[in-house]
């Protein structure tokens, strides 16, 4: 499961650049915080969370692992999407930051617990 969330976090982080490179050649700046949540949120989030995966794999396959990685991989597009969204229909925008933020942030919660649960000293999952 953690080589699919480096995967993921490789796509935020094309988008992201992807973003950065339309801003500069438009100076249409008004996207900033967008790309920068692309950049924060999708791709260093994401790696973050996939590296951790990779390295404790069991934390991926039990019931916290797998509401994480739904959570956040439904709730996180959704939010990223509304950080663009806010300049066209504010409205929309926030019905969308209201349903995927809560869905992130309660991804990242289960993430933690999930560490502090079920990762300790003993654990041996790394192999050499």
């Amino acid at each position: 499961m953690g080589q699919t969330w480096l995967k993921l976090a490789v796509l935020y982080l094309v988008i992201g650049i992807s973003i950065g490179l339309f801003m500069s050649y438009t100076l249409q700046l008004n996207w900033a915080a967008g790309h920068a949540h692309v950049n924060v949120v999708g791709w260093l989030t994401t790696l973050g969370i996939g590296a951790v995966l990779s390295i404790y794999p069991h934390l991926a396959q039990n019931g916290l692992g797998k509401a994480t990685f739904w959570l956040y991989h439904i709730g996180v597009p959704m939010f990223l999407f509304s950080t663009f969204y806010v300049q066209i229909n504010p409205g929309i925008a926030h019905v969308l930051t209201f349903i995927g933020g809560p869905m992130f942030l309660l991804a990242i919660i289960l993430f933690g617990i999930n560490i502090f649960t079920n990762l300790n000293e003993n654990t041996t999952d790394f192999k050499h």
